[in-house]
Parts: structure tokens; sequence; C-alpha cells
């Protein structure tokens, strides 16, 4: 009997008629004599409340409670849409992350899923059930429950159907798959029927709101094909799979990241400390870029952090800076503008474009950072909407509104 594995999130689990029309849509598949595991994110902004309800006891909670708070999400989501399967004549049972398996790090809020033990999941679809589990956690070695960052349900997905050799991933949101830039900024973005692993990676990366970059990963190993789509509006669909390259040509889409920190440190030594620190804290960077020959005056590194889901970054932040004193700058002020393509390692033509292109409409950049897939650019996070509307312009020819 084939297996697909199905992700439901985003507004489209806001409620429980919601949860009552996915149950319908599941109950429909799994009448076609297909195997099939949900996994869910948590329901309508129910993440955020609870963060918020953390923070109005905490401006600095500590990460391994968060995780412990916000895994309750998806769980309230999964077991509510057994409920709804049930009363379809389902048979069905809701397992948490660590239940399916799913095991990872000990990072907190932000942990990497290091393998899947579906022992439990194979058994309840042999008794023919309808699994349906609880996306975005998972538990460490440490037998401590984590959390797998932005999107992470994506990933709990993806992973769950690699180590379950499902036939196929079905990505449900209330969109109906990717576009070139945000619909919430550019309102004639283009919708994108097929996009490779790595150019959907590199968005992911970039700060995009798309699919979970861990997530691509696990697709693109183990050839996993992904269907991006639409929960109640069927029709489009964007999948994303491997692209001959030489299907792959110019930009693709403008993306942008706005929760970042720029740091910047001025001596050898003091950098070993400031990274340690950030390792020690579970903090990743990236975009690591690094002037000058140790203990030259004019020795100086950079690095940024995304921010997005660091709860406890304002007391990192402020140990870091009262630490290193003088030998550490960090700039919050700076979003990032990526383009993303692909062969831009081939010529400098779109790097070269895209910077006179800011510089003829007076945006000001403040670093540069190149891949084969993506040019990030940092530039004020006041102008950062408006640089990706003239990019998206240049770059991505609109079609008209219907």
């Amino acid at each position: 009997m084939p297996l697909i594995v199905q992700k439901y999130g985003g507004s489209s689990v806001a409620d429980v008629d919601k949860l009552k029309k996915i149950a319908a849509i599941v109950s429909s598949v799994k009448r076609q004599g297909i195997d099939v595991v949900v996994v869910v994110s948590a329901m309508g902004k129910t993440t955020n409340q609870l963060i918020e309800m953390a923070k109005a006891i905490s401006p600095n909670p500590q990460r391994r409670e968060m995780d412990m708070l916000l895994s309750t999400g998806e769980r309230t989501t999964m077991a509510l849409l057994c409920i709804a399967l049930q009363e379809e004549g389902i048979e069905s049972i809701s397992l948490t992350g660590s239940q399916a398996g799913i095991i990872t790090d000990d990072r907190h809020n932000d942990a990497r899923v290091i393998e899947v033990k579906p022992i439990r999941v194979f058994d309840e679809i042999d008794k023919g059930k309808v699994v349906v589990i609880g996306g975005f956690q998972g538990v460490s070695y440490k037998k401590d429950i984590t959390t797998l960052g932005r999107g992470g349900s994506d990933t709990s997905a993806v992973a769950l159907a690699a180590a379950l050799n499902a036939e196929r991933c079905e990505i449900y949101s209330d969109v109906d798959g990717v576009y070139t830039a945000d619909p919430g900024i550019i309102k004639d973005a283009k919708h994108l029927p097929e996009i490779s692993y790595q150019q959907i990676q590199e968005m992911a990366e970039a700060g995009a709101k798309v699919l979970n970059a861990q997530a691509v990963q696990f697709a693109k190993e183990a050839k996993i094909v992904l269907f991006a789509r639409s929960t109640f509006n069927p029709g489009k669909e964007t999948v994303i799979k491997d692209v001959l390259k030489k299907e792959l040509t110019g930009v693709l889409a403008v993306v942008y990241e706005k929760e970042i920190s720029r740091i910047f440190v001025h001596d050898e030594e003091k950098l070993d400390l400031v990274l340690k620190y950030l390792e020690e804290n579970q903090i990743p960077i990236k975009e690591f870029q690094l002037s000058g020959m140790a203990g030259d005056k004019g020795y100086r590194c950079s690095f940024l952090v995304s921010t997005n889901s660091i709860y406890d970054w304002e007391k990192i932040k402020e140990i870091l800076q009262d630490k290193m004193r003088d030998g550490i700058y960090i700039n919050e002020n700076l979003g990032t503008l990526s383009i993303i393509g692909e062969g831009f390692s081939r010529n400098n033509t779109a790097l070269l474009s895209t910077l006179k292109l800011l510089n003829d409409n007076k945006i000001n950049y403040y670093g540069v950072n190149t891949t084969s897939f993506r040019i990030s650019i940092l530039v004020e996070k006041d102008l950062l909407e408006e640089a990706v509307k003239i990019c998206h312009n240049f770059w991505l020819e609109p079609i008209p509104s219907i």
C-alpha cells in the first residue's frame, strides 16, 4: 500500500472547523487505500501567544523551558485532529515528536534532527491507523524535549517521509506554493510552479518564509519530491525537486530577512571568546567574514545572527557587550536583501547590476555575500522593503493583477 506524508500548518489549522475540514481531506485519501501520516503545526497564533505569556513573566526565558512550553501547541492540534478523524470513522492515533522517534541534538529552540526511529509509527500504520504527529518537536539524546526552530514542522514531515520511505511529502498551508517575493509586499509576485532543492534552500537560509532549510536538505538527500499546496484552495502548487542545471537560469526570486544582528569583533583573542560564548549558548552564526592578519591593527571580523527565534537574545547581547567592552560592536539597524537564482558565480553581471540599481535609488549597502545561488546585501532595515520592491521590479517582470 502506498504511503504519503502530509503536513498541515499556517492558518489552515487555525480553528476547530478547519481541523474538521482537514479530517475530511485525510479521510478521503485513506479511503483510496493510501496510508497517511499527518504532521501538524500549532493552531493559529498559539505559538505567538505562548511566547507572549512567557515574556510577560520574564524578558529572557530559559530556552529549555520555552521548548517545553511551545511543544504543547502542536500537541493540542494533533489530539483534536485525531478526534475529528474518529468522527469521520477513521482510526487514528496522535504521537508527539519523541513518541514518533524524532531524535535531535541538544540545542534548544533550533535543534537539528540527527536520527528518526519511526518504530511506533510503522506499528500503528500496520494496524490500519492514520498517524497524526505533532510537528516542530523532537527529543534530544539527553531525553529533553526540543523544538526545531522556525518552520520546524516542515522538518518533522520531511524527516519522517525519508525514514518511512514515503512516496511523497505534501506540505499544506494557507498559500498555494512559493512565489518570487513575499506577496504581502509584492502584490504581483509570480507563482513558481517548480523550484530546485538548492534554490529553495537558499531562500530559506536568506529569511524567506518558505520551507525550512533543514527540511529541504532531508528531501534532497532522500530524493523525496515535495509538493507545496494550499489546504483549501487546490489548483496551483509548487513542486520542489532536482532540476537539471540547464533548466536553471537567471534570477528566480527576491527575499529578505529583518530580524538579524551584525556583530563586529576587532581582536582575535576576543573573537575566540565571543564564538565560544555563542556556541555555549547554542547561537548559530552565518555570513562570517574576516579581514586583516592576526595581531594587525586592521584585524576585524563580522558575522550575522538571526534573532527571530532566540528568546533570550537581549540577555545574551548584554553579556557579550559587558564582557567584550570596546572589542565588540553589535549593529541591529540592518536587514538582508537576497537575490535568488542560479549561476551567480559564473560572472558578475547580476551582482554589478543589483549594486548599481541600489546606488541609482540612493539605497546604501553595508556588506555583500555571494554563492552560486544567492547574492545577499546588507541594507538599512528601514529601506529593506523598498529595496525588495525595486529589485523585484527590475529582475522579475510583474504580472498584472486580475
